[in-house]
Formats: C-alpha cells, structure tokens, sequence
C-alpha cells in the first residue's frame, strides 16, 4: 500500500484510489451520492482532503456489511466538515447503527442455521420458516405466493399502469 508522506494534505483522485483501495469510478460514485467531498483545482482537478481515506474507509466496510448508502451518506452528514473526526466522533456514528447491525446477524445467524429447509420453498407460509415467516404469521391470513404481492405493495402482471393496488 503506498504510503503518502504526511506533509501532503491533499490528495488527488488517483492517490486517494491506491491508497483506499477504492476504483477511480467508486471514488466519483461516492463524491456524487454526497458520501465524500473534493475541491476542484484551477485546472479542474480533484482534490480531496486527506481525512476522505477514513470516510471511504468507512463506507466500504458500511456496505460490506448490508447498510444502505443513505443510511451511510446521513451518518457521515453528521461528522465535521471542518476538521478530521476523532475517535469520539466515530464511536458516536458507529454506536447509532449497533441495534441495526444486531437485528442484521440475528437475520444473518437464522439463515445459515435454516437455509437447507427453505431453499427453492418461495411458499412465506411453511409452518417451520423461520427465516420469511417466523412463527407462521403469514399463515393465519393467507397462503403461498398472493402474500409476495400484498409484501410488495402492489400485483405483479397486473396489466395495468403503475401497478394499481387491490
């Protein structure tokens, strides 16, 4: 991993990729979903200031755990701008998503205990699934596949435009 020598306080786009570990076109992506920030020199460059390699540190191990882009975009909204964030800082954002990230290996744990009994069922009404219907509640109102319709909102192949409701 190359190192940057720590009397530069800017990095280019290219730096900020060998560094993070991050592709050139993720960088973009991040900078134009609001997940990082660059100021543009005068001949229209990128620069990014060197606290982004904690923020796309950030974000990479976010995603790699489930958590949606938003979510993560508005937990960095909640950082300074105008100074690096400190450890506090980031104990505080990480705190906030710890409930979230529990329920998510709760989730997580049920699937690889229970996969083998539900591959290929699509039922969501088994008795025993415990992954897309725990405890059978779907059961008690209806069966098979007409619950993926009321789950998702709307019918699918409904002919009509948007997909009303019924």
């Amino acid at each position: 991993m190359p190192q940057i020598p720590e009397t530069i306080h800017e990095l280019t786009v290219g730096q900020l990729a060998a560094r993070s570990g991050a592709a050139v076109s993720a960088l973009r992506f991040y900078e134009s979903t609001g997940l990082i920030s660059s100021r543009r020199t005068t001949g229209n460059q990128r620069r990014y200031a060197r606290d982004t390699l904690r923020r796309v540190a950030f974000v990479r191990a976010a995603q790699r755990v489930g958590i949606p882009l938003a979510t993560i975009r508005d937990a960095l909204a909640e950082l300074p701008e105008e100074r690096t964030p400190t450890r506090e800082d980031w104990a505080r954002l990480s705190a906030a998503w710890r409930s979230e990230l529990d329920e998510r290996i709760q989730q997580l744990n049920r699937l690889r205990d229970h996969l083998t009994d539900c591959i290929g069922c699509g039922c969501l009404s088994l008795d025993s699934c415990v992954l897309s219907n725990p405890d059978d509640v779907f059961g008690e109102r209806r069966t098979g596949s007409r619950l993926l319709v009321e789950r998702g909102g709307r019918r699918r192949g409904s002919g009509t435009a948007g997909g009303d409701r019924r």
